[in-house]
């Protein structure tokens, strides 16, 4: 889909997602949050189990991952999952559970959707995912991601307003907002990350919107120092919750 045909808003019917992960504090907060915004969650707990309820359960929606379940996880649980006839759904990695780089890259050989923290706050949980639960795969960004809540100002033609971020990407940022833009015309952002010393100014395009949640915005025109600090910022914080 083209940027110029990007619908003004997403209409996000009620989604099966499986939420696997081995700490009920996460499944329970994950459940609890997408519950409320009225989809279908099914916890699981370890490696087995999953691949079960994907065999069983479908259609799928939406697979939310801990890459360190019991009963075998890691790489080859996505691919036991891709093996899986019939299943395409989306898979975003719990990413305080990616051990390093390598495993980002082999993930992304996988189709490997995006990544999400498995810590963020509740309130965030279902901006976060968002965007993997809009049926067209144009609407998804598949870089790392981290929850982040900053001033952001934007301009379309004339009109000016602020807001506040859900999170960023080396791609993009999610926006909070309760009156997303209805335009396909560029979007132009400014905002600064949390101890950078110049503000990022950027160019973007509609990537999806949901009165419930704000929208998604993809950078079409960013200069390279300041594709340079978001990038930097992303990388830091992307490994800082690893488990052990």
């Amino acid at each position: 889909m083209s940027a110029h045909a990007l619908p003004a808003t997403v209409a996000i019917a009620a989604k099966r997602v499986i939420v696997a992960d081995d700490t009920a504090f996460v499944r329970d907060r994950f459940r609890v949050a997408l519950e409320s915004s009225g989809h279908h969650v099914i916890p699981v707990s370890n490696a087995s189990d999953l691949i079960v309820q994907v065999r069983q359960r479908k259609p799928i929606d939406l697979v939310a991952l801990d890459l360190r379940l019991p009963r075998g996880g890691g790489v080859s649980l996505v691919r036991a999952l891709r093996r899986i006839d019939g299943f395409q759904a989306p898979i975003v990695i719990f990413s305080g559970t990616i051990a390093h780089a390598d495993e980002v890259r082999a993930l992304g050989t996988l189709g490997v959707d995006g990544y999400v923290n498995e810590y963020s706050a509740v309130q965030h949980i279902v901006p976060a995912l968002t965007s993997y639960l809009v049926p067209d795969h144009d609407h998804r960004r598949e870089s790392p991601r981290v929850a982040l809540g900053v001033s952001v100002s934007y301009r379309i033609g004339n009109l000016i307003a602020s807001a506040v971020t859900l999170s960023v990407s080396a791609g993009g940022l999610a926006v909070r907002t309760t009156s997303p833009p209805r335009s396909d015309e560029p979007i132009k952002v400014r905002f600064r990350l949390p101890g950078a010393s110049k503000d990022v100014e950027a160019e973007t395009r509609l990537a999806w919107t949901d009165r419930q949640t704000g929208m998604g915005l993809r950078f079409t025109r960013i200069e390279p120092r300041d594709q340079a600090i978001v990038d930097g910022f992303v990388r830091a914080r992307f490994f800082s919750n690893r488990k052990a």
